[in-house]
Formats: C-alpha cells, structure tokens, sequence
C-alpha cells in the first residue's frame, strides 16, 4: 500500500471559499478517479489555514494510473484553472509514505 498524504496551506480568509470551489467543481472527478480518500481534513488547532486529505493506493503503478486519468479529464482541468483564478492556496506538500507492518492503515 502507498499512502498520499498532502497538505494545503491557504491564504488566511480563504479556506472555506476554496474548500467549496473544490467541492463545487472537484471533488465529483477527484473521486471518479481516485476513488474514496481515507480522509479529508481541516485543522482546529494550529495553522487553521491548513487542510489534509490522505490517498491510498495498492502500489507506485497503481497511483501513477488513477492519477494519469485525473489529470487526463476535462472537468480537473476545469477545476486546476478555477483554483489558480481563484488564488487562494499559498503552498502544497505531499508526502508518499508506506504503513509500517504492526500497524497497518484499516482497509476501505
């Protein structure tokens, strides 16, 4: 299993007008392609500017398919160009990262 994990920073004042651009006009293909996120969160505490969302894919291969595919279709590409329009994310991380053996992610 590979785990996508990625962290969006928002510019302050903004979060909820991007969250609901992105629900709006990405969130239907996102899944279309990737399928259900293990999570999808935004932060209480902290940088309340942040929001996570947590992929799982079998393998490398499986993630470099379903992400070729999203990035393929109209209506993502759609939503990339309204979110740039739009200005609101400062900065992206990701991370790729595998479960360690004793504590495997739960299934969905």
């Amino acid at each position: 299993m590979l785990i996508d994990h990625r962290t969006y920073t928002c510019r302050p004042g903004t979060i909820r007008k991007h969250l609901a651009l992105y629900e709006e006009h990405g969130w239907a293909v996102q899944r279309k392609h990737l399928g259900e996120p293990v999570a999808y969160l935004v932060t209480e505490t902290g940088d309340v500017n942040t929001y996570v969302h947590i992929w799982a894919y079998e393998d490398a291969a499986d993630r470099a398919r379903k992400r070729a595919a999203l990035q393929a279709d109209p209506g993502w590409q759609n939503y990339l160009a309204l979110s740039a329009e739009a200005g609101f994310l400062l900065s992206q991380h990701n991370s790729l990262m595998q479960p360690v053996g004793f504590a495997p992610p739960p299934r969905r």
